[in-house]
């Protein structure tokens, strides 16, 4: 991923060291994800998923949008060791930038960053709904869960027509269906529109709705089957978190595509210093997976409680624990 044989001819001396250094900061920050960031992400973001799932009866809207994004959050973590250990500083011979592994690597990176920004978006979108209309439909579990196969269907059918010109970009030139197609630039384009412009405008929405109905103090506050009231700091906290993470990969995407759609020759310390940049932004989304299951694990109150239950049913396995046994015997009683 990160290499300075392009500046090996050069008769600057300084493009040389700099690229080196450049090289040996970004080094040292992909290995420190790689032992502290990866490990960390994938266990808590597989205790999310585990814990949720076996307190279904107790999940709220939150929750499940939640387990969709430690989902995405895990497929992220799959990719980021093969994208950080390789391609060309390794040299890996399974990661080469004509091989299908890479575009079904590119894709799956894709995909998990379209789940991870609408869960986002809707989340809080079904905020706004929930504070306003308590107990609704349409920000119920049930109907969260049916909302969230739908964001990771389309996620799949949304960056299909990226897909088109990604694999187009690096099959033969001799399929015709591709000879019109081979522009990476109008695949990085739609990734932007899609994954970024879309659910920053539906969280800018949701976010201006939140704080207007927050000042209108209301009757329904006091309603006992609302959320609890850390779920806004959590909403907030992942908003914020999301998209300090994702935001500088997306910009550089797009000074690039528009960079290379002028067709004009780069100055070369430009060149090199958006090649690292982009290297350093996508370092700061293969973090969001571990960002953002400890922000669930500190700020949810509902997650240690259920976190404990499981841990005492995988300790006491089949049998009935004793706690338990003495609750059943004071109902009966």
């Amino acid at each position: 991923m990160w290499r300075c044989e392009a500046f090996n001819g050069s008769k600057n001396t300084d493009d040389q060291n700099l690229c080196h250094d450049f090289h040996l900061v970004i080094s040292i920050f992909s290995l420190l994800y790689l032992v502290l960031c990866f490990p960390i992400g994938l266990c808590y973001n597989g205790l999310l998923v585990l814990v949720n799932l076996c307190n279904k009866g107790t999940m709220t809207m939150p929750d499940v949008y939640f387990v969709n994004i430690a989902i995405a959050g895990l497929i992220i973590n799959a990719v980021a060791p093969v994208y950080l250990l390789g391609p060309t500083s390794t040299k890996w011979a399974i990661w080469d930038f004509s091989n299908e592994v890479y575009i079904t690597l590119l894709i799956l990176f894709n995909v998990s960053s379209l789940v991870t920004m609408y869960s986002t978006a809707l989340l809080s979108l079904d905020y706004y709904i929930e504070r306003a209309l308590p107990r609704t439909y349409m920000s119920s579990v049930y109907n969260t869960k049916h909302v969230c196969g739908f964001i990771w269907g389309g996620a799949m059918l949304t960056s299909f027509s990226s897909l088109l010109f990604y694999v187009c970009n690096h099959v033969s030139t001799k399929i015709m269906e591709c000879s019109k197609m081979q522009n990476k630039e109008a695949a990085d384009a739609i990734m932007v529109f899609i994954g970024y412009i879309v659910p920053a405008t539906a969280v800018l929405y949701a976010l201006v709705l939140i704080l207007r109905i927050r000042k209108e103090a209301t009757p329904l506050d006091q309603d006992t089957g609302r959320l609890d009231p850390s779920v806004h700091r959590l909403l907030i906290a992942t908003v914020c978190a999301q998209f300090t993470l994702w935001t500088p990969y997306y910009v550089t995407l797009l000074v690039s595509t528009l960079a290379n759609l002028q067709g004009k020759g780069m100055d070369e310390n430009y060149s090199r210093g958006l090649h690292f940049t982009k290297g350093l932004s996508k370092l700061l989304a293969f973090s969001s997976s571990f960002v953002m299951p400890l922000l669930y694990r500190y700020i949810s109150k509902n997650f240690p409680s259920k976190l404990q239950r499981l841990l005492k049913k995988l300790h006491c396995g089949n049998q009935r624990c004793s706690h338990e046994h003495t609750v059943v015997q004071q109902v009966v009683t």
